[in-house]
């Protein structure tokens, strides 16, 4: 499991305390109450880095069946693409996005794993669950998987946790997310260091300083004049989220492409504006209840900013709106249609 909790994580957790029926054993790092658990090496989370994902996958083409044999199972369902091959294990895998097919980088090892491993793995599935009709889509056009294979189910959010705090609104935009090109920050702050009062905000970026990219998007913000307004907050614990969700004037996400986009969901049910893209899951996520704009023009980024900064009627229209749409998402439901889809093939 790892230290800092990202969307897959958020995920296996969530649907984990929302099944009900089944008789789990889970193959983790660490000890989680109230579960049959059966411990497997910290080596192989998110936080070991390449090497980790490494050892992870080895350990799943060669240790994982052997474990499957000796728990007598009859299904293993994997929060992320990953499974045995060529071996005699039943499963069924969650997929959650294509990204690295769609936005490759060169040398990436994500690349050939998205390239050569992930379609097999889809292929010999028992089922595949998405998180979106967008991520459905592209498994159908990238790995031409029968679309009956394929089940896709929304995330959702913690309704205790991600909630109206009626607290005093502040003067900056915020971003959470990392800080891959994909994520169109360039443009984002681009956008914002074209807003006509820019001096009168700031723009928070939360999520983990990469050495790939922070150092280039800090030379931008230098070169555009606005240091003193945009904030690299590095990686902020989830449970500060909600009060740094709730202050913020709007989210603006602006992604080229996401499997889901969990933010977005967050700050709506936070009662904070959203500034969304308008292609990918985004428009499935956001509905009506944001402003969607192409992430492509950095005018119309700009021009949705000023509109929410100085349109108090717009801002609390779409507060309230976000409010009412994130409670058709709820990790019941997608615990419940996940484990109808898992009943199938027990």
């Amino acid at each position: 499991m790892s230290k800092k909790p990202t969307g897959i994580t958020t995920y296996a957790l969530n649907i984990l305390a929302n099944f009900q029926s089944f008789q789990l054993t889970l193959l983790t790092s660490q000890i989680i109450s109230k579960y049959e658990c059966y411990i497997i090496s910290q080596k192989l989370t998110p936080d070991q880095g390449i090497k980790g994902h490494f050892e992870r996958l080895v350990w799943t083409q060669f240790q994982l069946p052997q474990i499957y044999k000796n728990l007598k199972s009859s299904l293993l369902f994997s929060p992320l693409p990953e499974a045995p091959i060529y071996t005699n294990c039943r499963f069924v895998v969650m997929s959650h996005d294509l990204i690295p097919l769609r936005f490759p980088k060169r040398f990436s090892p994500l690349t050939p794993y998205h390239r050569y491993y992930v379609p097999q793995v889809l292929k010999q599935a028992q089922h595949i669950i998405c998180n979106s009709q967008a991520t459905a889509k592209d498994i159908i056009d990238f790995y031409q998987i029968p679309a009956s294979k394929i089940t896709p189910i929304p995330l959702a959010h913690d309704r205790t946790h991600f909630c109206l705090l009626n607290l005093p609104s502040r003067n900056y935009f915020l971003y959470i997310g990392r800080q891959d090109p994909y994520k169109n920050i360039q443009r984002l702050i681009s956008a914002f260091a074209a807003l006509p009062n820019c001096k009168d905000y700031e723009l928070w970026l939360v999520g983990p300083i990469d050495s790939r990219y922070t150092p280039t998007l800090k030379v931008q913000v230098a070169e555009l004049g606005v240091t003193n307004q945009v904030k690299f907050l590095d990686y902020i614990p989830y449970s500060e989220l909600p009060k740094i969700i709730n202050q913020a004037i709007a989210l603006v996400f602006p992604s080229l492409w996401e499997g889901f986009g969990l933010p977005v969901l967050e700050a709506m049910a936070c009662g904070t504006p959203v500034i969304t893209s308008n292609l990918s899951s985004l428009p499935e996520v956001a509905g009506d209840a944001a402003i969607l704009i192409n992430p492509y023009s950095t005018g119309e980024i700009t021009e949705a900013m000023q509109a929410i900064a100085t349109d108090l009627e717009l801002r609390s229209r779409l507060s309230s709106q976000g409010i009412t749409h994130s409670q058709q998402f709820s990790w019941e439901k997608t615990a419940k249609a996940t484990s109808e889809v898992l009943s199938r093939y027990l």
